[in-house]
This record gives structure tokens, C-alpha cells and sequence, in this order.
């Protein structure tokens, strides 16, 4: 199969295709699909007769090799193993990364749910118990085919490639430039901050929209991204609002944390660095992504002037942030 081959019947997958590709593995659609939220890969929600439905992920050629997919698969599986709620994907044949013609996918039971209330303290100890749960098993071992979170891959590559192709007005290059070479120069000396924490295997992008709530139940999805880093990225993205907002937050997730696994305080330095890298990231990615036609509808916004005002602006944010005294968490 050429790349080029996988790309283009990517782009072009349509509902028929879906279909036929559920059918020869096995499934007996009910001709009922659902489009979930997803750009990076194509995620759906597939009916089947007389049955629940089931959600089929196509990935996305060029992103991921087989064995860094199968990586995450043995990871969200020995995880569900442990009664983790991870949504883990389907084996089946043996198998739970699956060939049909120019497409790879995985199939995982349908799970639904709503966004977790991040004001809701209880639920943020259990999502603190959880993650804890993650990391034990993430640091028993690395991966051997996924990357890391780090400065270079998140900061520098995005800065680069969005200057190299020209995606930043005229108007705005130079702002652009000037600021994220202080916003790297911030990261650089959060991490030094921080000092020599551990890195493990992690979630990655764990943020309230890969939390679905189910009454008392709690479904984690989407491990996608899983990379190693440091175990504060699995917890940042749970925290909102101004400072005296996430002070609580961070309390209740971190005692539900430290009740399965020491937290290391010193990490509470990385906090505004990794959000800053995801900014830059999160524009290069749009960058990245922006020839596949589902993203100027999703995201038509992008290539507008203002756009690049709120981003330079945020990145300004973020290095005075980066400059402040990390978030108050007294380690009983």
C-alpha cells in the first residue's frame, strides 16, 4: 500500500466505505452511522443489528506506525484488565489493529456520557484515584515506539514549521516570532525549575472531553496520544479558571492522586509550561491538518488575522504566567 494511496482514500472515506469495511470484518451493520468528534483520525459510531452499537476509529495514514498503535492498544488494555475504566479497542481475530484495503482501524464498545463538572471536587478526587491508577502502570515500562512531550517536538518543531510555511500573516510574523522565542525561553526555565522529574508512560491528552460521566460511572477514552512525560500533563487540563479556582481543583485532584501514588510537587512548575506548549502546538497541528478539507469546516477561523492576534496574545499571556509562583499544594 503507498502512502500516497492511504492518504487519498482517507480523505475520501465515505459512509459506504465505512459500512463495507464493517461488514467484511464481521459486523452486521444496520446501515445507522453517526460521525463522532474527531479530525485527527475518523471516528464513528456504527450501528449493528440487534445490537449495540459499536465505534470504529480509521486512522490516519503517516501519523502512527502499527507498532506505536499496538503500543497504545496494550496499554489502554492492561489497563482495563485492572478494572481501570479505560474504553479499551475490540480483539478481534486475534487482533485489535485491523487492514482492510487502504484503511487501519480499531473497534471499541460504545460508551456515552457527559463532560466532567470541573467544579464538582468529588469527582475530581476520583478522577485524581484514576490517574494515579494510569501512572502505576505507566511507569513499569516505556514504549518503545512513542515519542515524548517535550520542548523540541511540542515548542520548537510547531514555532519552526508554522514560520517555515507561512501560515502567520505578515502583520503578525513578527509579534509571532519575538513572543514564542520568550515563550520557549519560559518553558526552558520552568523545566529547569522543576528539575530532573520521572518521566512515564501517560494518557497524553487526557482533558474533560475524553471523560464521559454516566451517572456514578466514569468512562476514559481516547489514548491516541499517549507519550511519555511528566505526570502533571495527565492532570493540568482539569484545572480552570483563575488562580483561587484551580487552588481547590488541584487540591481534590491530588489528594485523590496521592492516595495510589506519590505526586512530586516539584511538577506544579511544569503546569503553565506544558499548557504553553500545547498553545503552539495546537497551531501547528491546524497547520499541519489544513489540506484535509475537514478542517477548513471545522476550523475556518484559522487563516484569519484575527486568529493570529488571540494567539500572540495568549502566548504573551502564558509567559507572564510562566514568570508567577506555581499553584499552592501543601504535601501532607
Amino acid at each position: 500500500m503507498s502512502d500516497d494511496a492511504a492518504a487519498h482514500a482517507f480523505a475520501k472515506l465515505q459512509p459506504e466505505d465505512i459500512l463495507a469495511t464493517m461488514h467484511e470484518m464481521g459486523f452486521d451493520c444496520d446501515g445507522r452511522f453517526l460521525a463522532l468528534n474527531s479530525y485527527e483520525n475518523r471516528v464513528y459510531q456504527v450501528g449493528i443489528e440487534d445490537d449495540a452499537p459499536v465505534v470504529a476509529k480509521f486512522y490516519r495514514p503517516g501519523r502512527w506506525s502499527d507498532a506505536a498503535i499496538l503500543e497504545e492498544h496494550d496499554f489502554a488494555l492492561s489497563l482495563a484488565e485492572q478494572e481501570i475504566p479505560v474504553v479499551p479497542p475490540l480483539e478481534l481475530g486475534n487482533s485489535t489493529l485491523h487492514h482492510s484495503g487502504h484503511y487501519r482501524l480499531a473497534v471499541y464498545d460504545c460508551r456515552g456520557g457527559r463532560a466532567p463538572d470541573l467544579d464538582n471536587y468529588e469527582l475530581q478526587t476520583q478522577l485524581g484515584r484514576l490517574v494515579a491508577r494510569i501512572h502505576l502502570d505507566g511507569e513499569t515500562f516505556r514504549f518503545e515506539h512513542r515519542p515524548r512531550i517535550d520542548i523540541d517536538s511540542y515548542g520548537v518543531d510547531s514555532f519552526e514549521y508554522l514560520l517555515e510555511n507561512d501560515f502567520i500573516p505578515d502583520d503578525n510574523r513578527d509579534a509571532y516570532e519575538s513572543v514564542a522565542e520568550l515563550v520557549l525561553d519560559g518553558v526552558e526555565a520552568c523545566m529547569q525549575r522543576a528539575g530532573n522529574v520521572q518521566e512515564l508512560r501517560l494518557h497524553g491528552d487526557f482533558h474533560p472531553g475524553n471523560v464521559l460521566v454516566a451517572g456514578e460511572q466514569l468512562h476514559i477514552v481516547d489514548l491516541d496520544d499517549a507519550r511519555h512525560g511528566p505526570a502533571v500533563q495527565d492532570l493540568w487540563m482539569f484545572l480552570s479558571g483563575d488562580r483561587d479556582e484551580q487552588t481547590p481543583q488541584l487540591a481534590a485532584l491530588l489528594e485523590g492522586y496521592q492516595s495510589f501514588r506519590r505526586f512530586d510537587a516539584r511538577e506544579l512548575h511544569l503546569v503553565e509550561a506544558l499548557r504553553s506548549l500545547r498553545i503552539m502546538h495546537y497551531a501547528a497541528w491546524l497547520a499541519r491538518r489544513w489540506d484535509d478539507p475537514a478542517f477548513k469546516v471545522a476550523f475556518p477561523w484559522f487563516d484569519s488575522r484575527r486568529y493570529w492576534d488571540d494567539h500572540v496574545l495568549a502566548l504573551r499571556e502564558q509567559v507572564a504566567l510562566m514568570q508567577e509562583q506555581p499553584l499552592e499544594w501543601r504535601d501532607f
